[in-house]
């Protein structure tokens, strides 16, 4: 998964590269796309460059999304007046700086999200000290030990071992397409809850692309075979979003969420891994067959049986396999040592009658206290390969994704100073129509706006920027802040409708078998599925899980 992020900006021509290479090329070869384990999934592109005065050199797309972020700042800062609140006009100004550079890509993710270190200080919001304090808490270890797993699980193939035995399983004799359909879906969404959703989807296209790996291409191919091909690829992108539902680790978004409630809300009990898994799993479950359902009614045809059977089989996922190899200790260890993991995570906290092994140290332990005591033992325990070498090494760990730490502890930043400076009250205005809403229709309207929101900018930044106003407005309505804030981070994954919703939907995007309008086509009932689903176990199992008929403010 080398330099996931930075190539996911890259157009279709580089995924078009791959594909000429694979098996899905004019001859119909059998070999494997993935024969070189070692070989970036997504090559990159060399592009010449065009020659350019230097007038129109300094007017390019790049220097103007970075001259936006400033002058944005600068027009707010000395001719907006929010009701005479230096504060709030100041923190404005910093937010609508990060927020440009953040959706133009103006410059890296990463140093957009280092941006509050200088701007709130420079701009009275905070303190130095105060501002870095949120770019290391608990949840920010918890992300750096799972990086760290990740990164091990890669390194040794248990990826796309664990992707290739569970999807075999459902390539059966005689073949059935929606189950096959569900094997691809189902093991895009296991792998999914444990990473995020951009790794997971790099990961599984390849798998996917290579069960299509036998089809015929262009005008040769029976339309039933092209409409079951359009279904496997919707299903890896989106199968990727709904598994990191499940668990705090599958997506920032709900770290995001998590650390606001925390910051927001310290004397209140936090939300643990357990926790919101109680909730996000049984949700993520609901979409998920919903999902499932949506594409087999789309894209399994009557017909696609008998037009697989003569292309699709098992060999190619056995040759996958056997480049493999047997699983070796050092498999065996990480495995272990991952599902320890998620057994303490699991345990850590759980009810008032029964409060989990955390109880024993009064407290002080968190989800980032177990993650970071996990990774350090891989670099303990001996692989049996070469003398002395451990599972891991740091050289393995140059590949941490910083960025995801940096966007997080940017957005944990950014919603101390909505919080400080009074900017929530203010922006909390508009969602005043959510006032006169009834109790059951707060999930669904809040989820709707936020993933309407989610399709035109990054399910992170919509978080960020949605979520703290959601506090505000729960404080005005007189109800618990979860009802709110939960459907607001949940409804900013719903990004399914366009191809620059999220990076994994570019990924898929670029294999060539979709278009925008097959992903409006089936985006848009499975959105609506996810509200129904959100709509209806926030009010039941989410205010059991979260308790949310307490009074809080």
């Amino acid at each position: 998964m080398r330099g996931i992020y930075e190539r996911q900006g890259s157009n279709a021509k580089a995924y078009t590269h791959l594909s000429k290479q694979s098996p899905m090329a004019d001859d119909h070869s059998t070999i494997p796309i993935s024969d070189d384990l070692k070989a970036p999934l997504l090559p990159l592109q060399s592009h010449p460059q065009a020659s350019c005065t230097p007038i129109t050199s300094l007017l390019t797309a790049n220097n103007l999304a970075i001259v936006s972020g400033p002058l944005a700042c600068s027009v707010i800062y000395f001719f907006v007046d929010l009701d005479g609140r230096p504060q709030s006009r100041n923190m404005l100004a910093v937010m609508s700086w990060v927020f440009l550079w953040w959706t133009t890509e103006a410059v890296p993710m990463a140093v957009t999200s280092m941006a509050p270190l200088f701007l709130f200080p420079v701009f009275g919001i905070a303190t130095a000290d105060e501002v870095a304090r949120s770019y290391m808490d608990d949840i920010i270890s918890m992300v750096l030990g799972s990086f760290i797993l990740a990164l091990a699980v890669e390194h040794y193939n248990i990826h796309r071992r664990l992707a290739l035995n569970i999807t075999s399983m459902f390539c059966g004799d005689p073949l059935n397409p929606p189950l096959l359909l569900l094997g691809v879906c189902g093991t895009t969404a296991f792998v999914g809850m444990w990473m995020h959703n951009t790794p997971t989807a790099v990961m599984m296209i390849p798998v996917a692309t290579g069960i299509l790996q036998r089809f015929p291409e262009g005008g040769e191919a029976h339309p039933d075979i092209d409409r079951f091909a359009k279904g496997v690829i919707l299903g890896v992108i989106y199968s990727a979003a709904v598994g990191g539902v499940s668990t705090l680790t599958g997506t920032g978004v709900n770290l995001i969420l998590v650390g606001m409630w925390e910051t927001y809300f310290p004397q209140e009990k936090p939300i643990t891994f357990s926790s919101w898994f109680l909730f996000g799993f049984p949700l993520a479950l609901v979409i998920f067959f919903a999902m499932w359902g949506i594409l087999c009614l789309l894209y399994c045809s009557k017909g696609s049986e008998k037009a697989l059977s003569s292309y699709l089989d098992r060999e190619h996922l056995k040759k996958e396999l056997e480049l493999l190899g047997p699983m070796a200790f050092a498999e065996k260890m990480v495995l272990t040592v991952f599902g320890l993991l998620v057994v303490l995570w699991m345990t850590r906290s759980l009810t008032s009658q029964v409060p989990g092994w955390g109880a024993l140290f009064h407290g002080h332990v968190g989800d980032g206290t177990v993650s970071v005591m996990m990774a350090t033992l891989l670099f303990i325990i001996p692989n049996r390969k070469n003398p002395g070498e451990k599972l891991m090494d740091w050289n393995k760990c140059k590949k941490l994704h910083w960025n995801i730490v940096l966007l997080l502890g940017a957005g944990f930043a950014i919603a101390e100073g909505v919080r400080t400076s009074g900017l929530a009250d203010i922006l909390s205005a508009g969602l005043g129509f959510l006032q006169a809403a009834p109790y059951l229709a707060i999930a669904p309207l809040v989820c709707l706006v936020s993933s309407t929101i989610t399709e035109f900018t990054s399910n992170n930044a919509t978080t960020t920027l949605v979520v703290p106003l959601l506090v505000e407005m729960a404080k005005i309505m007189d109800v618990h802040p979860l009802l709110l804030m939960i459907p607001g981070a949940i409804g900013a994954q719903f990004s399914f409708l366009l191809p620059t919703g999220t990076p994994s939907n570019v990924v898929g995007f670029t294999t060539g078998h979709l278009e925008i309008k097959d992903m409006i086509k089936t985006g848009l009932p499975l959105k609506v599925a996810g509200i129904a689903a959100l709509s209806l176990l926030m009010p039941t199992l989410g205010a059991w899980v979260f308790d949310t008929s307490r009074h809080v403010y």
